[in-house]
C-alpha cells in the first residue's frame, strides 16, 4: 500500500492514475442508443444552434433533463470537436474529481490507507467504471448528491461550530448542482435520507436549525435559478412539462423500462463483484469505529437503503443507473470490512456459494463472447434465441481473433485472490486481486465492448454517417432512436420546411388531444410528413427488418438494402412537371 507525507503530492498521483485509467479509449465506439446519445445530440444542438440556455431535441425545447450536465458536453465538444470523445470526456473528469473525493473523505474518516483503498474499488467495480466512460448523466449526477449528504453529516454533527454554516452552504451547492444536472429526484433522495438518519439518531429538532435553514435556503437558489430564467423568458410550459415528465417516471414503467422488485438487489450483486460481496461480509461488523465514524456510516447506510428501497419499491422504471448512487455507500462499507476488520472478515457458506456462482457467471459469459465466432452458429440453430431482430444482429461479420476469450482469465484471476485474500487474511492479495479486476474491465472496455456495437447498431450508425454528407430528410420508422439525429448531423434548417412544419403542427395538434405529448409525439409526425407529404430532397427511412413491410405500404418509398436487421428506404422527390 502506498503511503506519503505529502498530501498533495498523493492526490496528484490520484488524479494522473485516474486519468491514465479513465480517460484512454473513451471515443473507440459509437455513442450508444438512448441515453447516451440522447444527451450527446442535446449537446451537438446547442453548439450547432448557438442557443445554451435551453436543451433542444430536433431544435425543439427539450424538457426531460436540466442544463448542467449538457453545457459540460457542450463546453467540450466545443474543445475537442462533436464526436464520442467530447461528449465522454465530462465523465472522464467526474471520475478524476470522485476518486479524489472519496480519498479526501476516507482520509477524514479513518486514514490514507482507507482513503486510497476505497478509491482503488470504487474504481474496480465494473458498472461504476463503465459509467465513468459513459457520456451518461449519473455520475455528476450521483457525486453532486453524495457530497451534498456528506455536508449535511458534517454541519449536524458540528453544532455552532466554525465550519457548520459554510457545510450546509456547500450542502446546499451540491443537491442544487444535482437537481440542474438531473433534476428534482435529487430533492427526494437528500430529503429521504437525511430524514432516515435523523430518525435514526433521533435529531429530528435539527431540522429546525439556522444551518438547515441555510441548506434549504441555498438549494432552492441554486437549483431554481435556471427554471426562474427560463419562467421570466416566458418558457413557463417547459418547466410544467419538465415537472409532468418527472412524476411520471415515478408512476409508470417509461418506455419498457419494467422489472421485478428484485432488480436492483441483482444489478447491484452483478455489476459490483467482488465489492458487493464484501459489503455483505462487512455490513454488520463495524463495532470498533470512533462515534464520529459511525455517523458517517450511518448516513451513507441511510443513503444507500433510501435508494436501493426506493428504485425498488416505488419507481415503476427499472433502469440500471437508478440504483447507482448504492455503488458510494457499497464500496464505503467494504472498505471498512478491509480496513478496521479484515482479520475478522470472513465470508459464510452462502456468500461463498453466491460468489462461485456470479464469479462462474461472469467468466463463461465473458469467454463465450471471445469466442462467439466459434458459437454462433449454434447459437442460431439452436431455436433458443425467439427475437429475429436479435437472430439479424448476430448474423454481422465480425472479426474476433479468439484471443479475447482470454480477457476473463484476470477477472477470475483477480475473483481467486480476492477469494483467498478474505479466507486467509492475506491483504496483499486483496489488492492484487482489486489491480486484477480493474484490468479486466479496462481491457474490456477497449477490446470486446467495441466488437460487441458491431453487433447491435452498428449498420444503422453507419448508415446516418453516411447521410450526413446527403442535404436529406432522415427518421427512424418502428423504434425510438436519437443516433440518427446525432450522426447524420441534422441542422435547423432540416426543420423548416413550410408544408413539414404545417403537417407536423397539425398531427400534433390531433395527438395532444388525445393525451399524447407534443415532444415525444414530434419523430412519429415527422416520419408521417416524410412519408406522405410534399418533400423537396430524399428522405430515408430506417426500419428493424422484421417490421419493413410496414414502411413499404407507400409505393413511393423504395427499400434500398438491409443489413443486420435494420432496413434502408428511401423517398425521392416527385420532379416538377415540365
Amino acid at each position: 500500500m502506498l503511503y506519503l507525507k505529502n498530501n498533495t503530492l498523493l492526490i496528484f498521483l490520484i488524479a494522473i492514475i485516474s486519468a491514465i485509467i479513465f480517460i484512454p479509449f473513451i471515443g473507440n465506439c459509437p455513442l450508444f442508443d438512448w441515453d447516451e446519445v440522447n444527451f450527446a445530440e442535446c449537446a451537438r444542438e446547442m453548439v450547432v444552434s448557438g442557443n445554451y440556455s435551453q436543451v433542444q431535441l430536433n431544435y425543439r425545447p427539450f424538457w426531460e433533463k436540466p442544463p448542467l450536465f449538457i453545457w459540460l458536453q457542450a463546453a467540450s465538444m466545443n474543445i475537442f470537436g462533436v464526436n464520442e470523445f467530447a461528449a465522454r470526456f465530462p465523465n472522464a473528469i467526474c471520475s478524476i474529481v470522485s476518486l479524489i473525493a472519496l480519498y479526501l473523505i476516507g482520509k477524514k474518516f479513518h486514514s490514507q490507507k482507507f482513503g486510497i483503498i476505497w478509491s482503488l474499488i470504487y474504481a474496480s467495480m465494473l458498472l461504476p467504471h463503465l459509467y465513468f466512460k459513459s457520456g451518461l448523466i449519473d455520475p455528476w449526477f450521483n457525486l453532486f448528491i453524495f457530497l451534498s449528504i456528506y455536508n449535511c453529516m458534517l454541519f449536524f454533527n458540528n453544532p455552532n461550530g466554525k465550519k457548520e454554516i459554510g457545510n450546509s452552504a456547500l450542502a446546499g451547492l451540491f443537491l442544487g448542482a444535482a437537481v440542474l444536472t438531473k433534476g428534482p429526484t435529487a430533492i427526494v433522495i437528500v430529503g429521504l435520507t437525511l430524514l432516515v438518519y435523523l430518525i435514526w439518531n433521533k435529531q429530528l429538532k435539527l431540522l429546525l436549525s439556522k444551518p438547515f435553514l441555510i441548506f434549504v435556503i441555498t438549494t432552492l437558489f441554486v437549483s431554481g435559478s435556471w427554471f426562474l430564467v427560463e419562467w421570466l423568458k416566458g418558457n413557463e410550459y417547459v418547466i410544467k412539462e419538465f415537472i409532468d415528465y418527472q412524476i411520471r417516471l415515478l408512476k409508470t414503467e417509461d418506455s419498457g423500462h419494467g422489472g421485478p422488485f428484485i432488480y436492483h438487489f441483482v444489478v447491484l450483486l452483478i455489476g459490483c463483484f467482488p465489492a458487493s460481496l464484501l459489503f455483505i461480509a462487512s455490513y454488520l461488523n463495524y463495532n470498533n469505529l470512533t462515534p464520529y465514524q459511525k455517523q458517517v456510516r450511518k448516513i451513507f447506510i441511510s443513503l444507500f437503503w433510501v435508494v436501493l428501497l426506493l428504485f425498488s419499491f416505488v419507481v415503476q422504471t427499472k433502469i440500471v443507473h437508478y440504483s447507482s448512487l448504492c455503488y458510494f455507500p457499497l464500496s464505503f462499507v467494504a472498505a471498512i470490512g478491509i480496513v478496521q476488520n479484515f482479520e475478522r472478515l470472513k465470508f459464510t457458506t452462502p456468500v461463498k456459494i453466491i460468489y462461485w456462482i456470479v464469479a462462474g457467471a461472469f467468466s463463461l459469459a465473458f469467454t463465450a463472447i471471445g469466442l462467439i465466432n466459434l458459437l454462433k452458429p449454434s447459437i442460431i440453430n439452436s431455436g433458443l434465441i425467439k427475437d429475429e431482430f436479435a437472430l439479424m444482429n448476430l448474423q454481422a461479420d465480425v472479426k474476433w481473433t479468439g484471443f479475447e476469450s482470454l480477457i476473463v482469465l484476470a477477472f477470475l484471476i483477480g475473483a481467486i485472490l480476492v477469494f483467498i485474500a478474505v479466507n486467509k487474511h492475506k491483504i496483499k492479495l486483496l489488492y492484487y486481486g482489486f489491480v486484477f479486476n480493474l484490468a479486466f474491465i479496462y481491457l474490456t472496455i477497449a477490446v470486446i465492448i467495441p466488437k460487441v456495437e458491431l453487433y447491435t447498431q452498428h449498420a444503422a450508425i453507419e448508415f446516418y454517417k453516411a447521410s450526413a454528407s446527403t442535404n436529406c430528410y432522415i427518421e427512424t420508422s418502428g423504434f425510438k432512436s436519437y443516433a440518427y439525429l446525432f450522426y447524420s448531423n441534422r441542422k435547423p434548417s432540416d426543420y423548416q420546411n413550410k408544408s413539414q412544419q404545417l403537417v407536423i403542427e397539425e398531427m400534433l395538434d390531433v395527438w395532444e388531444k388525445q393525451g399524447h405529448s407534443r415532444l415525444t409525439s414530434y419523430a412519429m409526425a415527422n416520419l408521417y410528413w416524410m412519408e406522405h407529404g410534399t418533400i423537396d430532397k430524399p428522405a430515408f427511412l430506417i426500419s428493424k427488418t422484421t417490421f419493413e413491410n410496414e414502411v413499404l405500404t407507400n409505393t413511393e418509398i423504395k427499400k434500398l438494402y438491409s443489413k443486420n436487421g435494420y432496413s434502408f428506404f428511401v423517398r425521392m422527390p416527385l420532379k416538377p412537371a415540365k
